[in-house]
């Protein structure tokens, strides 16, 4: 999922940059309103997050151009002009959703996969809900289950999971899954990998310590292997 990203400030601009590769989305910059509208016309992003004040035109002006040519791709106002009426501005020439600075990480991930979910909801090639041992996970909703439990799953998340399910019972190999989950450009390192399977682990497992979905294959990477029916059952009620 590629999202379009316009902030004059350096420093705002590279920490929402970091924030959304780590979460896997595949991020375009621009650094004003006029390279937006550009952006938009030549990447065709599946959402953008926009400035509100920066040079040349403004994210509202490039709001309006955007929404000219897309009436349906989500946007986000990130801004710090935290009057009402900027939010009523914002929210009358289309915007699906306002933050405000200063803001915290927890809460633009939160806002942009509210959005994202929408977003892949409305593709009609939107991934089918698959299932991996008793965890039912719905790529559309960015989302797993298992009984009443909801976990959060970032798109980097759910392309791993989507991976091992493809290829169960199968040793995947440390490129293969980074290919899945960062991409064809990023470069390998088995720490990212590692320290992002266990940050994974610790959400899909019942048991981090004894993992039952993202096994280690000690030299190779990892592999999932499906339990019978009726253990992958058992936890259902």
């Amino acid at each position: 999922m590629k999202v379009l990203i316009a902030e004059d400030d350096r420093f705002t601009r590279e920490g929402l940059v970091e924030v959304l590769e780590g979460e896997g989305y595949r991020v375009v910059v621009a650094v004003d309103g006029s390279e937006a509208i550009q952006l938009f016309q030549q990447q065709s992003p599946d959402f953008v997050c926009l400035d509100i004040m920066m040079p040349g035109r403004s994210g509202y002006e490039a709001c309006r151009a955007i929404r000219a040519q897309s009436p349906d791709v989500p946007i986000i106002f990130i801004s710090a002009k935290a009057e009402e009426f900027d939010r009523l501005v914002g929210f009358e020439l289309g915007a699906d959703d306002f933050i405000v600075k200063p803001f915290s990480v927890r809460e633009v991930v939160a806002r942009v996969r509210a959005v994202a979910r929408r977003c892949c909801a409305r593709q009609p090639d939107a991934p089918a809900e698959f299932r991996m041992g008793d965890l039912r996970i719905s790529p559309a909703e960015l989302r797993a289950r298992r009984g009443d439990l909801v976990i959060e799953l970032s798109p980097r998340d759910v392309r791993i999971l989507q991976l091992l399910n493809d290829h169960a019972g199968k040793a995947l190999d440390r490129n293969a899954i980074f290919r899945a989950g960062w991409g064809e450009d990023y470069f390998p390192n088995s720490r990212t990998l590692d320290q992002h399977v266990s940050q994974l682990r610790k959400r899909v497992e019942l048991d981090p310590a004894n993992p039952v979905l993202i096994k280690t294959v000690h030299g190779v990477g990892y592999r999932y292997d499906p339990l019978p029916a009726a253990e992958s059952n058992a936890g259902e009620v």
